[in-house]
């Protein structure tokens, strides 16, 4: 069965870090693209970053240019998403999802109805 756990989420001060982990069960992430997604309230779910089934990101949306990275750990089977200079309005429920596509693909989707498998979520908020 397949399934996706995001974890690491909480209360980080403004000006602070995370690091949100995503377990796949289930998947061969050579063979899927991977992506975090954010969701604040009242507004529509936004990609945040996303990493292709070769482990590559090509297209950084403006808010986590120079301020996220995503990588992988293909024997763990694990997704990061780590950011940095947190603010308030990074505040949210962050997703994990996946879409299967060949191996060795650069490219990864930004569409959030691209993606067939989410997490539950994990909340972040950033406030003082």
């Amino acid at each position: 069965q397949q399934q996706l756990v995001e974890s690491g989420g909480g209360l980080v001060d403004p000006g602070g870090s995370m690091r949100l982990s995503c377990t796949a069960s289930g998947f061969d992430l050579n063979y899927y693209a991977m992506a975090w997604f954010r969701q604040a309230p009242g507004k529509e779910r936004e990609g945040v970053l996303c990493i292709s089934s070769s482990g590559e990101t090509t297209f950084y949306p403006d808010f986590a240019r120079g301020r996220a990275t995503i990588s992988r750990d293909l024997a763990q089977k694990t997704v990061y998403l780590e950011m940095r200079s947190l603010k308030p309005e990074d505040t949210g429920i962050y997703f994990c999802a996946a879409y299967p596509t060949a191996p060795g693909r650069s490219y990864c989707s930004y569409v959030k109805e691209r993606y067939k498998s989410w997490g539950q979520g994990t909340q972040v908020t950033v406030a003082s």
